[in-house]
């Protein structure tokens, strides 16, 4: 639990940086935050990697990485709308679901990175060797994507639709936070509800199916590795395909097929973690994931299209960032606690997350459809 709390103060730092970023991108432009946000996640997370150990500063150690955590989910609260509204802002209508569907597929791809690094430090490195300094290689590495990162922001021009509401000052807002949750808290409070389900299963999967595995199941840690480097393949193929569809289908048709295969999953899912099979394992795995990031491909769009630009960066922000407060980051916490209270039974996380899911799928029925607004 303690591990699994240090974990989610990043995500409790988010509201805070979609806040703060959501109102200067909304005046300021999606580019210029785009750089600062990407400068300030890869100072913390080098920094990570020079951290001092509890025996050369004491509890200042602990300290400093929760600070960095912070400083790294303040950046992400930022980030992660930024980068949808700067590859959705410079789309065509007919080809926006196609580009958030690419963005869908970031969170798996980086998964997929991660999890490669760290099972090539394993096999190369001994559990002293780890403990000691091969744990820091991977954040001291994240230098060279941070240097990539802001030479390509450096050349990427600022979003068509910006630009636009620039050389139309009567459409400015003067507060583009307050008049988001004066004129658009509904909006955001709904989208935020949908989130909430693929936010909540996306880490059920990544984080305490893992731990469930190895400590319940008795799986051994690069059999949990590899059973997740499955599902997040399959993730990818579900953000793209998400996206994809939602241009053909529409939005609320898309995201309605891909929250009724998670609920359908979600019932089958410990069933076939308890058969001990590792194919079959994989196999859920992979399904569960793909069906979780066929909605998270949809997301950028759906999120984007339906604010006005001069609130879209805080409107989108505020409700992204919202669902990851209220259940995504907790659910690894939320599940550990049920499991210990039921004797390990995870039928009451079965429900809480189904309660969740049709909650999820409500907000989709009764929201617009979006699909070619200008």
């Amino acid at each position: 639990l303690a591990s699994l709390a240090t974990f989610g103060v990043g995500l409790a730092a988010r509201p805070l940086g979609a806040i703060t970023c959501g109102y200067l991108g909304d005046k300021l432009g999606r580019r210029n935050l785009m750089l600062a946000t990407v400068s300030m996640m890869g100072l913390a997370s080098v920094l990570m990697g020079l951290l001092p150990t509890y025996s050369q500063v004491g509890i200042w150690a602990p300290i400093l990485l929760v600070l960095l955590r912070i400083i790294q989910g303040f950046a992400l609260g930022g980030e992660s709308t930024g980068a949808q509204l700067m590859a959705l802002e410079h789309a065509t209508p007919d080809r926006r679901g196609r580009y958030s569907g690419m963005l869908g597929l970031c969170s798996p791809l980086s998964q997929i990175l991660a999890n490669g690094v760290l099972m090539g430090l394993a096999a190369t490195l001994s559990s002293e060797q780890f403990e000691s300094f091969g744990w820091r290689i991977p954040f001291l590495m994240s230098f060279v994507l941070v240097v990539v990162a802001i030479f390509i922001r450096l050349k990427v021009d600022e979003t068509p639709a910006f630009v636009a509401l620039k050389k139309t000052p009567v459409k400015q807002e003067k507060s583009p936070l307050k008049s988001a949750l004066g004129s658009h808290y509904k909006t955001i409070l709904r989208l935020m509800f949908f989130f909430c389900s693929p936010a909540a299963l996306f880490y059920l999967i990544v984080i305490f199916s893992l731990s469930y595995l190895t400590k319940h199941l008795g799986f051994s840690q690069s059999t949990g590795f590899m059973s997740l480097m499955v599902a997040n393949m399959c993730a990818i193929f579900g953000a793209l395909a998400g996206g994809y569809l939602s241009d053909r289908w529409g939005r609320k048709k898309a995201l309605a097929f891909g929250s009724c295969m998670t609920l359908l999953i979600l019932f089958v899912y410990f069933p076939i973690l308890n058969t001990l099979n590792v194919p079959a394992i994989m196999a859920i795995m992979g399904l569960f994931l793909g069906f979780t990031q066929f909605q998270s491909g949809i997301q950028p769009v759906a999120f984007a299209e339906a604010f006005p630009t001069q609130v879209r960066y805080s409107g989108s922000a505020l409700a992204y960032t919202g669902a990851n407060l209220v259940i995504g980051g907790p659910m690894p916490m939320i599940a550990v606690y049920l499991m210990s209270q039921s004797n390990n039974s995870p039928w009451p996380l079965v429900t809480l997350c189904a309660v969740i899911n049709l909650i999820s799928l409500a907000m989709i029925l009764i929201g617009p459809e979006t699909r070619g607004i200008d």
